[in-house]
């Protein structure tokens, strides 16, 4: 009784304070009768994945209104996906994506299974993934825990054992409180209430509506969970990036093999990435080197690329990648890494 008590006190908590997000339906929506789109619910899960939602919202908005179902996005040229997921990061996402749509439209009529366990047979959906399509899409009573749940939890059962040794035990906290009821809603208030309360820092316990329920509240050890065990250090790799233009105003691009990072992009040809790049220009050309770097940061190492010019004949052929004119080619299709070299060579 207790656990549905406090199901109830956060439902009552979301009803009135429910995020509007473009892929959401609404409390009262559903109280309605209105179905959430499982499409748009696995779109926007695949997308959420270590990005944020202010990050996610433009991208959400642009991929339904090209793409307004799976068949649409399934019959998709790949490049066409690939350019409109630049930006968002982690582009195995993307890749994944599109093989997910695509075995939904041929194998499952273009609909989404329901039940957690076809769902985890489809390309790119993890445990998480078809924890929420079920619970938000099916209103199944799955266990969903993303990061904010996991504070939420810690917090709430004043839990110090250290992630990611605390998953497991996370997860069957949250688990105690999954509710019958609504469980599709439940989910989805228990992230709200992490991203907009119980925030990672100064929580504003006193809006909460699990304040008198919490644990760590009580203790006064809310503002340091949920602990973390220490990160290692990100190595640092180097590389090197060629941009040549043709006289005419094409640039010199290449897609990156479909597997390793950045798979399936467009980018600048260039060289290995590791301690102490061999130079690989991929037209003969007089090379210009940009002051500066281009950096970014991936999940694991940290990228500095140094940044190559030149100009080049119209005659003369690359030994890797294919010149795009001015009309093929915009800045917006990079990735983040390759936009970041264009910037610099653009600012020289």
């Amino acid at each position: 009784m207790r656990e549905m008590a406090k199901a109830a006190d956060l439902l009552e908590w979301y009803d009135r304070h429910a995020r509007d997000l473009p892929w959401r339906v609404r409390p009262a929506a559903r109280a309605n009768g209105v179905v959430a789109d499982p499409y748009r619910v696995w779109l926007s899960e695949i997308m959420l994945q270590q990005t944020t939602v202010a990050a996610v919202k433009s991208y959400f908005q642009t991929f339904t209104a090209r793409w307004p179902t799976v068949q649409d996005l399934a019959a998709a040229r790949d490049e066409d996906v690939m350019a409109a997921w630049a930006g968002l990061g982690y582009y195995a996402r993307a890749r994944n994506l599109l093989k997910c749509a695509r075995v939904v439209a041929d194998e499952h009529g273009g609909l989404f299974p329901a039940d957690h366990a076809t769902l985890l047979t489809l390309p790119g959906v993890g445990a998480y993934t078809a924890a929420a399509v079920s619970a938000i899409a099916f209103d199944l009573p799955e266990v969903v825990v993303d990061g904010n749940v996991e504070r939420v939890m810690a917090r709430l059962f004043d839990e110090h054992t250290p992630l990611p040794a605390a998953k497991p035990i996370l997860t069957q906290h949250a688990a105690s409180l999954t509710p019958d009821t609504r469980p599709g809603d439940y989910a989805q208030a228990v992230m709200d209430l992490g991203a907009t309360i119980c925030t990672p820092k100064r929580p504003a316990c006193g809006l909460c509506p699990w304040r008198r329920n919490c644990a760590a509240w009580a203790a006064g050890t809310a503002p340091e969970l949920p602990k973390k065990s220490p990160k290692k250090k990100k190595p640092v790799r180097l590389g090197i990036a060629y941009l040549a233009r043709r006289v005419d105003g094409a640039m010199l691009l290449e897609r990156r093999p479909d597997k390793g990072l950045l798979g399936g992009m467009l980018g600048w040809p260039g060289s290995e990435w590791d301690d102490a790049p061999a130079e690989a220009p991929p037209i003969r050309a007089e090379w210009k080197t940009v002051a500066g770097e281009a950096r970014h940061t991936f999940t694991h190492f940290h990228l500095r690329l140094t940044v190559r010019t030149a100009l080049v004949p119209m005659d003369r052929q690359p030994t890797r990648g294919e010149f795009l004119t001015r009309d093929e080619f915009s800045p917006a299709d990079l990735p983040t890494v390759m936009r970041k070299a264009f910037d610099l060579a653009q600012g020289a």
